[in-house]
Formats: structure tokens, sequence, C-alpha cells
């Protein structure tokens, strides 16, 4: 199900009669500089700018996160787009089955899938890492910050293209969409659950699980716990999800994104497991820690020398001095 993106949203059962028509362009030039681009331009920068602000936390620097931000944004782009294509390919064929380049680049009317920038995006920070010789599971720490915020101001896009919503609902909450100049539907806001959702799972990093990580590596664990329960939720309630080719579960198609969300849950909790209860990993082997450890060290080991060497100094024989007087008797 379709809504038009040039008809009003309505919130009826919160605001009455109100109602929004944002228009999909924000200024009409050329082809036009849509809005979508705008927000994703926008939680883009906002993600790196909060990334940079957090970096000392995580034994990194603002110019790692500025060198990393160049290769992955370009390519978490592509990943996206590429993820949606794939499942939904049938939507980008002509009538005699040919691929339609000109839609399959057209990201400005929506149709970017956010598994499909993690996947990529965990690929290129590791790859930076190890040519940076960077700690890549503290990066991955870091970048789980902006990439949660991201989301958080992304998902406005999805409500400015008319997308992203889910099944028929009354819930008082509901949001109101046209199908077509006579019709309408009320829907689950899934765009906005999904907003909130990751706006707190991100104040959570920020001042429960980063404050107390145990190992680099725990605040993707929690990414990975955290967003896979709630996208297992909100997925199972969107009218537009992509499906598991035709593929089904007990008579039921498999929606790809529950189905990568359980794997998720899965590989966090055993990965969380692991590094907690099995290896009892400790704050001293956090990338920062060890840092700090390693210049305490060196602090120390300079102020040892500079005792040594005013000791040094101290025991040295005092120069001898001429006798004037003697030097005075002699001439005489």
């Amino acid at each position: 199900m379709r809504a038009l993106s040039d008809m009003p949203i309505g919130f009826p059962g919160l605001f009455g009669d109100w109602t929004i028509n944002p228009d999909p362009i924000a200024i009409d030039i050329g082809n036009g500089i849509y809005w979508y681009g705008i927000i994703l331009a926008a939680a883009m920068l906002a993600g790196m700018f909060l990334c940079m602000k957090q970096a000392k936390n995580y034994g990194l620097t603002e110019d790692n996160v500025m060198d990393v931000v160049l290769w992955a944004v370009p390519s978490c782009i592509v990943g996206a787009r590429a993820y949606y294509v794939l499942f939904y390919l049938d939507l980008y064929r002509a009538a005699d089955g040919s691929l339609i380049w000109g839609d399959i680049i057209a990201i400005w009317d929506g149709g970017l899938a956010i598994y499909g920038a993690v996947l990529v995006g965990v690929l290129v920070l590791f790859l930076f890492a190890r040519a940076k010789k960077l700690k890549a599971s503290a990066l991955i720490d870091l970048g789980v910050l902006g990439l949660m915020l991201g989301q958080v101001i992304g998902r406005w896009a999805n409500f400015i293209n008319r997308e992203a919503f889910g099944a028929e609902t009354t819930l008082p909450w509901r949001m109101r969409l046209w199908v077509d100049y006579t019709q309408y539907v009320d829907v689950h806001p899934t765009f906005l659950y999904e907003s909130l959702w990751n706006l707190a799972g991100l104040l959570l990093i920020l001042f429960v699980v980063s404050r107390g990580r145990r190992f680099d590596g725990e605040n993707a664990c929690f990414y990975l716990l955290w967003y896979g329960l709630g996208r297992t939720w909100i997925e199972g309630l969107r009218s537009d999800s992509l499906y598991l080719f035709d593929w089904t579960l007990a008579g039921e198609p498999i929606r790809v994104s529950q189905a990568l969300s359980v794997v998720m849950v899965l590989i966090s909790v055993t990965v969380l497991f692991y590094m907690i209860v099995v290896r009892k990993s400790t704050a001293e082997g956090l990338l920062v820690n060890q840092l700090a450890a390693a210049e305490a060290d060196a602090a120390a080991a300079e102020t040892q020398d500079e005792a040594a060497d005013e000791i040094a100094e101290d025991a040295a024989p005092a120069p001898v001095e001429e006798n004037e007087e003697a030097h005075d008797g002699d001439e005489n």
C-alpha cells in the first residue's frame, strides 16, 4: 500500500482536523532538492558531530572520525540503496524485464534500507581500522552513537515521503494518509515508533552503557540487541516490509528485517555472555584506558628520569675554586 505524497497528513486522534501537507521537494531547482536528502544529510552531520565530541572517550580523535566519515557515508548510502533494490527488484524492471537504472539511482524518491547501511558501514569501519592500525571494536562503539542519532533524525524523511508506515489502526496516535484522492487510511506511525525507540537507545548508551563499558564492542552489542528487539516489533506492524524473496515460515512470508533482527539479537546476546561471563572482561582492557595507562607510565618514567638527573647533579663534586689570597702571596 502506497500513500500519495501530495496529500495531507493528519493525526485525527490527537489533533482533530489539524493536518500538515509537506511538499517532498524543498527547493524546486532542476530535478528538485528533496527534503528526503536534506534530512538524511542533517542526520549524517549530527551523527558525525556527536562522534567527534565523544571520540576522546573511546581513545580516538576527531581526525579519525572525519577520515572514516569520508569513506563510510557514500558507502553506506550505496549499501542502503542496494539492499532495498535487491529485495524490490521487480519495481525497477521495465516491461521487457530489463533494469531501469534511472529509477534505481533515484534515492530522492525514497527506498533506503538501514540494514544495508549498517552492514556496509561495519565493513568500512573494519577496513579503515585495519588500514590506520586502530582498534576496530573501539571505532565501532563510537560509530554506533552516530548511527543511532542518524536514525533518530533520518526516520523523519520517511514522514515527509509518506512511507515506512504501519497497518491500519484505531489508536489515538494513528496517522491519516491518503491512498488516492478520495480514500484515506489511519495507520501506525511506525517511522515515529522507530525514531523514539532509537532515541531511547541512544540515551541509554550515552548515560548508562558507555559509562560502564567492560570491553570495546559493548556499545555495538547493545545496539544490536536494542535495535534488533525494537525492529522485530515495529517491522511486524509495517505494511511495506521487504520480504525474503518468496520464502515462507509456517505459511507466512518471511520479513527480511525481522529475520535479520532476530539474528542480531542472538549474536549480541552470545557476545555479551562470552565477554562478560566467560572472559570476565574489565574496563582495564578498553582502548581509552590502555592509552591513559600508557600515558601515565610515560609521564611517571619522565618524572623518574628528571629526578635521577637532579640527584646526579647534587651528587657531583663541587668545582675547586682557587684561593685568591694564596695566589697573592705567591706573587709577593
